[in-house]
Parts: structure tokens; sequence; C-alpha cells
């Protein structure tokens, strides 16, 4: 007799389901380009109820809408509460375990010659994953990684050096992989100076936390880089290609090419930390169809690039995966959709909750986006860029090194007219809207990494999403994690390390602005 179907499964198949059938009686609202308000008449196709309210809403009061602490409240219409609440109730959790929310600081818990080059977004990142590829290794028994997409090679240092693991850092990109070289050189330089045994503190801290204990000493052993990217078609082992552009960055050869597929016949763990489009599913394939692949844990990004159909016969797409989301209807998921999982709704409810004057640089751009269609209508969401500091500029001030960006000459376009001042007056309704929109973001972003937790889970892995990352400065932080063995004294010591970093900070030194970076999501309209 066959197994009973698992529970969590047919919760996650039932969410699924739920989210698709949402997104499909919004699709309107989810496919609308934020720069169309004017020209396509968005406001209109909101419902007349939901106009009255949302025309008189204070930006405090729409973070209120959003989640997060509001104005006082607003006397919204029963079925804007509805679709709300129905938002936020299928979308994954994404408060990070432990510690409250405040901005990132150095990490006196990192080693002060990993804090190097890098910025404390990502220090709090590579500390928080490279511990969940530490308890990954003590459970699998494996103490190989191999991290895809190393970038400058940040994450690969501290595992190599900070936590002693082999590591073999891959990157497409020659430059990158050449500098992160530099940076391993670099810091071998200073442990010759200073003795690796030594675990000095810097002589100056700047705490603002007390201090749980210094960091841990490196080891002299720092990562193996290669140039070369993921051949998404190929098997595990013979994955490799020349890098981008061929010829830089350390000399490309395969990391996995021994006996069974990989290094030297050993197992691997393979990571990702904000594994771009394809790159994530890519690795979630080689770990499914791979014995020699123990774990996988994957951060994903850049939605809005991954292919939705098979790119040549026998290929699969990045999305759908699982064979349960692929056979439900309305699963379909346009760019404009994918994109839209990619912004940060913690960073513009504290844009809403401070009134801030970033907030108009939506509507300039649906000014712009008007002004643009009526001097030539062959244009349509043409590539303008971000103008820097957009908010504070005057209209006629942002058009004008706006519209030579796509060969238009601001001379011969009235900027001042009646018509466009009565559309920057209603700036109100173009943030209210847009906040409507980022209501179904977080959906779209869960049903993405749902149908790739159903796609593990329908081949028999063990895997669970984890929010890892604060999501104020780091909006994609949920954690795809994946084994062949059991995860349970993995995900529970997770706890334990949040309240490990909880108190633990540097603040930056005196003269330097201590502010929220710039999340990694798009922001302002392109």
């Amino acid at each position: 007799m066959a197994a009973p179907p698992c529970p969590a499964l047919q919760r996650e198949q039932q969410r699924a389901a739920d989210i698709i059938r949402l997104l499909t009686l919004y699709r309107p609202l989810l496919d609308a380009y934020i720069i169309d308000f004017f020209t396509e008449g968005l406001w209109a196709q909101l419902p007349p109820p939901w106009q009255a309210a949302l025309a008189t809403a204070a930006p405090p009061q729409l973070a209120g809408l959003l989640g997060g602490p509001g104005g006082p409240g607003a006397a919204w219409p029963l079925s804007l509460l509805a679709f709300a609440a129905a938002t936020r109730a299928l979308a994954f959790p994404r408060g990070c375990p432990g510690g409250s929310p405040r901005p990132p600081c150095q990490s006196t818990r990192l080693h002060p010659l990993l804090r190097r080059h890098v910025k404390p977004k990502k220090q709090h990142e590579i500390r928080r994953l490279g511990k969940l590829l530490q308890r990954l290794t003590q459970a699998t028994g494996c103490d190989r990684v191999v991290d895809v997409g190393a970038g400058q090679g940040h994450l690969s240092r501290f595992l190599a050096f900070g936590l002693g693991l082999s590591v073999t850092a891959v990157e497409g990109d020659g430059r990158l992989a050449g500098m992160a070289e530099r940076f391993d050189r670099e810091l071998l330089r200073e442990l010759g100076k200073t003795g690796v045994p030594g675990n000095e503190r810097p002589a100056r801290c700047h705490q603002t936390a007390p201090c749980h204990g210094p960091p841990s000493p490196l080891t002299p052993r720092g990562p193996r880089h290669v140039a070369g990217r993921l051949d998404l078609s190929a098997p595990w082992g013979e994955f490799l290609l020349p890098p981008n552009p061929p010829g830089l960055g350390p000399t490309t050869r395969n990391p996995l090419g021994g006996p069974g597929g990989s290094e030297g016949g050993q197992r691997v763990l393979v990571t990702g930390l904000h594994a771009c489009g394809d790159l994530s599913p890519a690795l979630l394939r080689h770990f499914t169809s791979s014995p020699a692949v123990a774990a996988v844990a994957s951060v994903a990004c850049c939605y809005m690039k991954l292919s939705t159909l098979p790119e040549h016969p026998g290929s699969s797409p990045g999305y759908p995966l699982s064979a349960w989301v692929a056979k439900l209807p309305g699963h379909e998921l346009s760019y404009r959709a994918r994109e839209a999982a990619c912004h940060a709704l913690e960073e513009y409810v504290g844009r809403l909750r401070g009134e801030s004057g970033c907030l108009r640089t939506h509507c300039y751009r649906a000014v712009l986006e008007t002004l643009i269609r009526a001097a030539n209508p062959s244009k349509k969401r043409p590539g303008v860029q971000t103008v820097k500091k957009a908010h504070a500029l005057s209209f006629p001030q942002y058009a004008r090194l706006g519209l030579p960006r796509v060969g238009l000459d601001p001379a011969a376009i009235s900027l001042d007219s009646e018509a466009v001042e009565a559309m920057l007056e209603q700036q109100h309704k173009v943030v209210a809207f847009f906040s409507l929109t980022l209501l179904l973001a977080p959906l779209v972003e869960t049903l993405i990494l749902l149908d790739r937790l159903l796609y593990l889970r329908e081949q028999g892995f063990q895997c669970a999403l984890v929010p890892l990352f604060d999501p104020r400065f780091s909006p994609r932080n949920l954690v795809l994690v994946a084994a062949r063995t059991p995860l349970g004294a993995v995900l529970s010591g997770l706890d334990e390390d949040s309240s490990e970093d909880e108190d633990t900070g540097v603040a930056e030194p005196s003269g330097e602005k201590q502010s929220l970076p710039t999340p990694s999501a798009r922001c302002e309209p392109q």
C-alpha cells in the first residue's frame, strides 16, 4: 500500500494553489508598470471604494496597510482589508529569527581582516550563511564547499580562513575572480605580520553594544578560485564554461572533475549567495541529480531573469521547477511580476513612515513617460536609468536630465504646463497604487521559492526555507536549504546563532555616515 502523503507537502501544495488563485484575481494590478500610471489610466482600474480611501490616505497609513507600523488608522474598505490580509497570510514569513531590528554595523563576531572590503550588509550575510553552512558540514560529515557565483570571494574567504573549510570559489566574471585572489593575498600578508595564532582586537573598536568575546583565529588556508560559468545543461562535474571575458582571472579548471563527479571523488556542499536568475535553479538540479552533492544552501535574487520556457528541446526552465506548480492553471508569471518580487518591501515601508522625499520619484518617472510618448509614441517604457537624487530635484530639472537619455530634446517639450502640474499633484495616488503592487510582491517571491521547495520534496529530499537575514537591509533574505540527511539539528541551531549575533556590533568610525545601505533591489523606476 502506498505511503500516505506528507502533511507538509500537502500544506505547501495548497499554499501554492491559493497564491496562484489570488494572483490570478489581481493580475492587472500585478502586471502594471508604475511608469504607465498616467498613460494607461491605472488609477481608474481600481475599485471605486479603494480609490476613495486611498486618495486621502497619508503615507504612514499606507505603511500600516503594508503590514508595518503605521499612522492613525484609516477607514479602509473591507475588500481592501481582505486583500491585504490574504497577501500577508499566504506569503512566507520574512522576519529575521532573533534580535531586534537595527541598522547594520561592523560585526565584532567577524575577524577584522575578514571585514576588509566588505560592507556591513554583506558582513551580516556572510556570517549568517557561513554559520549555516558550518552546521551543514557537521550534519553531513562533509567539509568541502563549492561557492558558485562567488563574486569577490567574501563568503568563500570567511568559510576558508574563518571556519577552516575546504572551499572552491567559482565565478563567471574573470575580473571578480582575480580581485578575490588579490584580497586573499592581502589577508595572507597581514596574517604573516601578526602571526596566525594571534587574535588581537583592533586598537579602535568603536563598540556600541556589549561584545560576547573575540572572533575566532583565522586559519592560513584560503579558498581555491576558479574563473568559469555554469553550463546549466551539463551534468555536475562537467559544468564549467570559459569565464566572461575569457582569459581573465585564475586558470579555468573544473573543481569537480574527479572520480564520481566530485573533487577527488569526495562529496561537497554547494552554496550560492544571491545566485542570479537561472543559477539558483541550476544548483538545485545539480543537487538532485548528483549524489556527490551532499547539501545545498541557495539564496536567490533577480527573479525577472528566470527563464519561463525551455531554451531548447530537452531543457527545463528556471520556473516552474515542480510538477505540482507546472500543472496549476494560471501559474505563469510575467516579467513585470517577477521584477516586482525583487522590490524591497521593508525599505519602502520605512519611506512611507518617514514620508520621505524619495516617494516622489515614481511620480516623476510616470509624468516623464507621458511626455516621452507624446513626443514619440514608438518609445514605450524606454530605459531612462536612475537619475541620481531625483527626489531633490524639481520636475523640470529631472526631465532635463532624463529626456536626452532617450534621444529627446528637453527644449522642444513643455515641462511646466498645466497638464504636467496636474499630474504632479497626483503624487499621493501614484504612491498609493505602488503600495498596492508591493502587497503582491512577497506573494510572487513566495510562489517562486515554494515551487523550488516542492521540486525538492517531490523527489524525497529534506528541505526548508529559512529567513536567515534581516529583511530591512537584505531584502532577499530567504535561504533554501536541502540535504540528503535530516536537517533538524541544522535548523534548531539557527536560533542559537541568532542570539549570539543579537547584541554584537561595532558602530561605523566617527566621521562616516551611519545610515542604512541601499537594498539590493530596484527601489527606483528605471
